[in-house]
């Protein structure tokens, strides 16, 4: 439900038909992604002491106001507030969805099934963001951005309605540990365990060499989710017209699709597989975001599926990896790292827009995905040998 929002392939074009230029927009995703990562960590704290499934309806309540202040008052401010809400609605769901899936399935002794269910789940959610980018075609053109915003609103009202309804398995408390919510001391408890789970997560995240190596590596994949949002740009450069920039879109999303659903059974792979993939990413992207068609985009869409299999399965092993109890907060300093790595991304396009174009600025960015490719080998956990054990006890 996250990704069926038909805004997505067009809000891009939405700030540049309202007067704004390609370095206007790219400021915009440094205060998206500068409130994401400023928020990052502390939410991921948070999901380790209080309800994770709140939180989860949280963030999309904040996220469909931020849409809702883009269609109705469309200015540079309202975009900047809309990505500041948005920003914390992703916070607050970043690290807390991974956490509780796997927790989930851990206290029914399945966490084995990690990997494959992650890569179903977003699967399924790309799925619905293809679809939700084939119907922005017709939306757009029967009601503008105004209908097309008004249904992502909707949407996301639906998110909170289908997190309300999910289940919460009682989490482990060891003996010196009480819940915060029943802790003596009343906030003073629940703070002081929050400020112990923080510690917690923070300090397997830099201590573990193996736990600190996949944090990294995710990061910097989560990172290169940065090249998703100047396609429909690169699209219109191409020439497509605003009502065809979905369709181009929507080969890079199947592509993606495709790619988490193989994630599950390529999970066991040696790492050096996907050192490979990701050189063949890099490749692929550099290629068709040059060739100045849209046939270019058949490339950009295969090494994205690539990427995307690379992501899941890193996101899988490092879940295995973790030990510790803090584990919303160990994946959400990945998630802080890969929203400093976009603001860095963003921030070289908004200066690099000023010199060159933006089908050289995409192919450039495809170098540190290369740099990253010759580390893989090293930074990818190795799969555990049987299923994990981690279980949760109410």
């Amino acid at each position: 439900m996250q990704d069926l929002i038909p805004l997505y392939p067009l809000y891009q074009l939405l700030f540049e038909d309202h007067g704004l230029t390609p370095t206007e927009i790219s400021t915009l995703f440094i205060i998206w992604s500068a409130t994401a990562f400023l928020l990052e960590i502390p939410s991921g704290a948070l999901a380790d002491v209080f309800s994770r499934r709140k939180l989860l309806m949280l963030g999309p309540a904040l996220t469909g106001l931020g849409y809702a202040a883009w269609i109705t008052v469309p200015s540079y401010a309202a975009f900047a507030l809309g990505f500041i809400l948005w920003g914390a609605g992703s916070a607050l769901i970043s690290g807390t969805y991974e956490a509780f899936v796997y927790d989930e399935l851990a206290a029914r002794g399945t966490s084995g099934k990690y990997a494959s269910l992650l890569g179903k789940a977003r699967s399924a959610a790309l799925v619905a963001n293809l679809t939700a980018t084939l119907l922005a075609i017709p939306l757009f053109a029967l009601g503008g951005y105004l209908l097309v915003g008004f249904l992502s609103v909707l949407s996301c009202l639906a998110q909170l309605l289908v997190a309300a309804s999910l289940p919460e398995a009682v989490r482990a408390v060891s003996a010196d540990e009480t819940d915060p919510e029943e802790a003596d001391g009343g906030w003073r408890g629940a703070l002081q365990r929050y400020l112990a789970m923080l510690r917690a997560g923070l300090g397997e995240a830099a201590t573990s060499r193996v736990v600190r190596r996949a944090v990294g590596l995710v990061a910097l994949l989560g990172g290169f989710l940065a090249f998703d949002e100047y396609f429909p740009l690169l699209a219109r450069g191409v020439g497509a017209p605003t009502t065809l920039v979905p369709l181009l879109i929507a080969g890079t999303v199947a592509a993606q699709a495709i790619g988490g659903a193989l994630a599950g059974p390529a999970y066991r792979l040696p790492a050096a597989v996907f050192a490979v993939g990701l050189g063949a990413t890099a490749g692929l992207i550099s290629w068709g975001s040059l060739s100045g068609t849209a046939a270019g985009f058949v490339p950009i869409a295969l090494g994205y599926g690539v990427m995307q299999l690379v992501i899941v399965v890193a996101d899988a092993r490092l879940q295995d990896a973790i030990e510790g109890p803090a584990r919303a907060t160990v994946t959400s300093v990945s998630g802080f790292f890969a929203e400093v790595f976009a603001v860095s991304v963003y921030a070289g396009f908004a200066l690099g827009a000023v010199w060159v174009s933006l089908p050289v600025l995409v192919a450039g960015l495809t170098v540190p995905v290369l740099l990253t490719a010759l580390i893989t080998p090293k930074a990818l956990p190795p799969p555990p040998e049987k299923e994990s054990t981690h279980t949760t006890t109410p």
